[in-house]
């Protein structure tokens, strides 16, 4: 079904004090309506977006969101019931059957939510989505608690608000609900019946400042957090083997003795990913002794170790390798070695770093009886630390 989402973003927000209508305000670094706008593209079911705004804003609508090719902006009017309706008005030419209606101050609604408003309006007229109240409920005057008020059936109303657009366009011309705090309420004049979903408890709406106190807090929760994870492997030469390194044979060069395919770089590589996710090192979940893994490709290795960090939430940005070799040259291999990490991992190339150097002549591999390697990878988390159990 067409699902057009219509932003009400036409107030001035005095109860928030600032430079600007709350709207347009920075949360998390990013102006309001930015974020309201981005949240709800994030709802594939949803076709487009367009704001209404107060005309005199419009140069904070153009910084806040200019150059994100929505249609252009809507003139609202004198309450939100006005504005609405201008928006719904502007909406018609497009013919949507359904519509989403959203304040702009709910900058953090989880297309989730969304989804669910959607999903139950396929089959009703009007869906507002709901939380309980839970608090004991006191009718006060003058400062003091006059009365007991039930909470028993009693919700609080957020959006976005989902309507057959053909009905609430008809409602809102017909009706005159010059006190209406939401467009529910337009609908219920106007003979609608409004069924409800379950709403998010994050899905605040911006009013007064300590709400942009408590939007920073959430968003705190939700910003990826990154963990460091270091590997390090060695492995004695042995002329009659192979040298295999991140996943490339290096051809006319002695290999590396190892129960497996012996391949330093990913071993190493391997270990950073499991530091990731606290997950033990390569041993643990590969025994040397186990004769499943002799002479087994180490691309097993390092995509068992991509699998956990993707299981524990995980999402790997970088790779930084690098090999301790003073024989053969490993530079004019160092693009396949990339290519085959990025091919591995799911990254691009430009993800993946592969450095080669020598000992200048000291130490073991000065004296060319092993080749070691360093590994680092970063991986982020959505949000808070991985359940690495």
């Amino acid at each position: 079904m067409s699902i057009l989402a219509l932003v009400v973003a036409a107030g001035s927000g005095t109860r928030a004090p600032g430079d600007r209508p709350k709207q347009y305000r920075l949360l998390g670094g990013e102006p309001v309506l930015r974020r309201t706008v981005r949240r709800l593209r994030a709802c594939g079911d949803i076709a487009g977006v367009r704001v209404v705004i107060d005309p005199a804003h419009r140069a904070f609508y153009e910084e806040a969101v200019g150059d994100l090719g929505l249609p252009p902006p809507v003139s609202g009017g004198g309450s939100r019931r006005e504005s609405v309706r201008a928006g719904l008005e502007a909406l018609a030419a497009e013919a949507p059957r359904r519509v989403l209606v959203h304040d702009a101050v709910r900058p953090l609604v989880p297309p989730a939510l969304c989804g669910r408003v959607i999903a139950r309006l396929a089959a009703a007229e009007a869906v507002a989505p709901v939380l309980p109240v839970t608090d004991s409920l006191r009718r006060v005057e003058d400062g003091r608690i006059r009365g007991e008020m039930p909470r028993a059936g009693v919700c609080r109303v957020q959006t976005p608000q989902g309507f057959a657009f053909a009905a609430i366009l008809d409602a809102h011309r017909r009706i005159d609900a010059p006190g209406a705090t939401d467009d529910t309420a337009v609908a219920l004049a106007a003979g609608m019946e409004v069924e409800t979903v379950p709403g998010e408890e994050e899905n605040i709406k911006l009013t007064l400042p300590e709400d942009f106190a408590r939007a920073e807090r959430i968003l705190a929760r939700e910003r990826p957090r990154f963990r460091t994870g270091f590997g390090y492997d060695v492995h004695a030469v042995d002329p009659a083997r192979p040298l295999v390194l991140c996943g490339v044979t290096i051809p006319d060069a002695p290999g590396l003795a190892g129960h497996s395919d012996a391949d330093v770089g990913l071993h190493a590589l391997t270990d950073a990913l499991l530091g990731t996710v606290a997950a033990a090192d390569i041993g643990s979940h590969f025994p040397p002794g186990d004769e499943r893994w002799r002479n087994a490709a180490s691309s097993r290795f390092l995509e068992h170790a991509r699998d956990l960090v993707a299981a524990a939430g995980g999402r790997i940005e970088h790779v930084d390798l690098t090999l301790l070799c003073e024989a053969p040259r490993l530079a004019p291999h160092r693009r396949a070695m990339r290519t085959r990490i990025a091919d591995l991992l799911g990254l691009p190339v430009e993800a993946v770093s592969v450095k080669a150097t020598t000992s200048e002549g000291l130490g073991f591999v000065g004296r060319r009886e092993g080749i070691a390697a360093w590994a680092v990878a970063t991986v982020g988390f959505p949000g808070s630390a991985p359940d690495v159990r």
